[in-house]
């Protein structure tokens, strides 16, 4: 078994957080979002009443990123915010990849960031590499972060602007009788004092945002049903210095049948140590075996390596059917926010944070006012316009090139292609839709139809040789 350590603090050459002391508020003055047609749909009532000598209460229930940013924002915005957390030292198995937009919207400090990434491997079932990265500009990279330093940061920054953070586990909630009573929630909190068994509260508030996670507890308190959902698995390997040089601004990722069925291994460059892990939808069984399939393809670059801790987490693979109930929205994890194909999920968390806050700020007039479902609805129609295409699309290319194989091995030379690396990286950095050009596009298509067919006239002739 693995022994877990303490990892040092890594600044190396970047600026430190004291720098950034002023922090920018996010909430807007107005909302102006298209409606949805639908029989079933909820409107903000104008006769919401305005609250008399005191603030609108709102809890968060989860302190990573969705639930720091929606924190942060709610406070900001004049919300009375309360915001629970139970591991305040969390280290979710996590690649800890983050988009470099994400350092601008979010006002992140560069110590935070362990390395910037700005070359990638991909490597294909028969080892064939392809470098990833030409493209990028000067200033452009993929920022890795620690997410027990990533959610400390949110957390603290969403204090400093007045939210109040409890270091508690939410057990269960009492759903009002009234549209506009208040929400009873029962936790235990963890002051230090009490030991392992903490103390059993409860707490009154007017809404409720639910950012714990994949094995959300807010979810199941309002029948927000399943998804199907990935296994994580990730060692966190200390290897010698020397070999480390090699991934100091390098990330690799590893496709076949050997490493997942449907998913990618990884190894991912932290502070003073890497990242390796892989997951899967379909073989949560198999997980170990990945792993080590994972370890054993780097194995020439991680050798003498030693592991300093090993995770695993649940990780959703959809939205979940329902994401709103009264009073009650989901964010991050808990909605289902992780993207296909890539796996991507800390962006999507805090960006679902902050837009849900800033419906809750602006359907309360900066906490003056009660709030219902219609406002909290104004968060999921923006969300889903925003980036449910993206989500499609990347569950259409998780289904055409992760299914065999050959279709894998067509994927990564299609990675070769300057246009493909332009497209993705654009579009991952970002965030948005990068828009491409029509002769191109029929460029690519056409290659890609080579490499499917190339792939497979391979697998045919490796089946030969084996009979």
């Amino acid at each position: 078994m693995a022994t877990t350590v303490t990892l040092k603090s890594f600044t190396g050459l970047r600026q430190s957080s004291t720098e950034q002391t002023n922090f920018v508020s996010h909430v807007p003055s107005s909302l102006s979002l298209p409606q949805r047609r639908s029989s079933l749909r909820v409107t903000a009532s104008r006769a919401t009443p305005k609250l008399s000598n005191r603030k609108l209460r709102v809890a968060v229930i989860g302190g990573g990123p969705a639930g720091g940013a929606a924190a942060e924002t709610l406070a900001q915005g004049g919300i009375e915010t309360i915001l629970i957390e139970r591991k305040m030292d969390n280290c979710k198995p996590c690649g800890g990849a983050i988009p470099l937009c994400m350092v601008g919207e979010f006002n992140l400090p560069l110590d935070i960031i362990d390395r910037r990434v700005t070359k990638m491997k991909m490597i294909s079932p028969s080892n064939i590499a392809v470098d990833i990265g030409r493209t990028l500009k000067e200033h452009e990279y993929i920022g890795m972060v620690r997410r027990e330093v990533l959610d400390a940061y949110l957390r603290e920054r969403a204090e400093k602007s007045g939210a109040t953070v409890i270091n508690g586990l939410f057990l269960k909630m009492d759903h009002p009788e009234n549209w506009d009573s208040p929400y009873t929630l029962h936790y235990t909190e963890y002051d230090g004092k009490t030991g392992a068994t903490g103390t059993k509260k409860t707490m009154e508030v007017d809404a409720v945002i639910g950012a714990d996670g994949a094995n959300s507890r807010v979810a199941k308190s309002i029948d927000a049903g399943d998804y199907d959902y990935a296994i994580a698995f990730q060692e966190r390997i200390r290897i010698p210095d020397e070999k480390m040089t090699y991934y100091e601004d390098l990330a690799e990722m590893y496709v076949g049948d050997d490493v997942s069925p449907d998913f990618y291994g990884w190894v991912f460059p932290k502070c003073d140590h890497v990242a390796v892990g892989t997951g899967t939808v379909t073989h949560k069984g198999d997980i170990k075996k990945f792993q080590l399939a994972t370890r054993n393809r780097a194995k020439d670059k991680i050798l003498g390596g030693k592991i300093i801790r090993v995770e695993a987490h649940p990780i959703p693979e959809h939205p979940r059917p329902r994401r709103l109930s009264k009073r009650v929205a989901l964010v991050g994890d808990a909605a289902g926010y992780v993207t296909k194909c890539s796996g991507e999920g800390i962006y999507f968390a805090a960006k679902s944070g902050r837009m849900c806050a800033e419906a809750i700020v602006e359907g309360s007039q900066n906490g003056k006012k009660m709030i219902d479902e219609g406002d909290l609805r104004k968060y999921l129609e923006k969300w889903d316009k925003t980036y449910l295409p993206t989500y499609r699309v990347l569950d259409v290319l998780q289904k055409v090139f992760y299914r065999s194989n050959p279709a894998r091995e067509a994927f990564v030379e299609m990675c070769a292609d300057e246009y493909v690396q332009k497209m993705t990286f654009d579009s991952y950095l970002y965030k948005r839709v990068a828009p491409g050009s029509p002769l191109e596009d029929i460029k690519l298509a056409v290659n890609t139809i080579g490499s499917l067919v190339r792939a497979n006239a391979l697998r045919r002739e490796i089946e030969k040789l084996s009979v």
